[in-house]
């Protein structure tokens, strides 16, 4: 059973260029619960700022925070930092030099997006588990050695540690702390005046893409990755590979996991997931069609890869992206 405690306070900083759906997000998640709770369990939402002066969000939009940095109060239940340019584009010495000290106040802290690169910068990742936005994760890793960086889940939570994925998995965020804090049945009433999901299907895998862009240039391995991607309804094997450009099968496949930091099958079945998912989004071609075109070779293996890698069917991806 959780412990029911009265009036626990989040506390959310603010500063120039923050992503302000990071901050609303959440805060309005928390200011939802309380319609449900009574007044004495209400979550108090605070804002704190450096200085005095109104922050302006990425968007445009200005706000004032209630409190100074200085002026936190003594025992907050959770310190969030939200992401946006502001918090990965540019240092912000006073915040960083006010977090570690902060974040001993704090219960419980955490990042939304790519805030999660200001705890970085202020030393509090080391040894946890965090995640952020799919388009930084890989950013992240190599900024913060120290951190022990997932990149599929919406949101992870680590001891008094909880970080989450991009802009609206900030609400998710909030939602699991609600969950946390009153049980789950009330997270679902939030979530359902939200009008999103309480748990997500997938994580943040079936949003971003699974190879980066592919490079076009003539060395042999750029060769190969070129031709997959062109040829993406032929059948490969790794010496298949290897002879397009006249390398042994096992010099091909040690040389290309060490340019491209995956095996050669494992780049190949990106590419067919990521082509197959482009069909999906963009027509309603039958599932054999997509599957044939995309090198599967059956629209079963097609679902049995996409349910593995993507956390969902293909019919469910092409319901939850596809056009209207």
């Amino acid at each position: 059973m959780q412990e029911i405690r009265a009036h626990r306070t989040v506390a959310m900083v603010l500063f120039n260029d923050v992503l302000l759906l990071d901050v609303t997000g959440p805060m309005d998640a928390f200011a939802i619960a309380n319609r449900f709770l009574p007044a004495d369990q209400h979550y108090r939402l605070v804002t704190v700022a450096e200085g005095q002066g109104t922050i302006r969000g990425s968007c445009g939009l200005k706000v004032v925070a209630d409190l100074r940095l200085e002026q936190l109060p003594a025992s907050v239940d959770l310190l969030l930092v939200p992401g946006g340019p502001g918090a990965y584009h540019v240092a912000l010495p006073a915040i960083e030099r006010w977090l570690p000290q902060a974040v001993q106040q704090a219960q419980r802290f955490g990042a939304i997006c790519t805030g999660v690169f200001l705890l970085g910068r202020a030393g509090l990742l080391g040894g946890y588990r965090c995640t952020t936005h799919w388009n930084y994760v890989e950013r992240l890793a190599q900024t913060f050695p120290e951190a022990k960086v997932e990149t599929e889940q919406i949101y992870v939570i680590d001891r008094s540690l909880i970080t989450s994925g991009g802009i609206t998995a900030g609400i998710d965020l909030a939602l699991a702390v609600v969950a946390e804090d009153h049980g789950k049945a009330l997270a679902l009433e939030v979530a359902k005046v939200l009008l999103v999901a309480r748990h997500r299907q997938g994580g943040q895998t079936p949003y971003g893409p699974l190879l980066a862009a592919v490079p076009r240039d003539d060395s042999p391995i750029a060769r190969v990755q070129a031709y997959i991607v062109d040829h993406i309804d032929q059948a490969f094997t790794v010496q298949k590979m290897a002879d397009l450009v006249a390398m042994s099968g096992r010099n091909f496949a040690r040389t290309f996991q060490r340019e491209v930091g995956i095996t050669p099958l494992q780049y190949l079945q990106n590419a067919r997931i990521d082509q197959a998912r482009k069909l999906l989004e963009c027509g309603e071609l039958p599932l054999k069609v997509v599957a044939a075109r995309c090198g599967f070779g059956s629209d079963r293996h097609m679902r049995k890869v996409f349910c593995e890698r993507i956390g969902m069917t293909p019919a469910q991806y092409r319901a939850q992206f596809g056009g209207a």
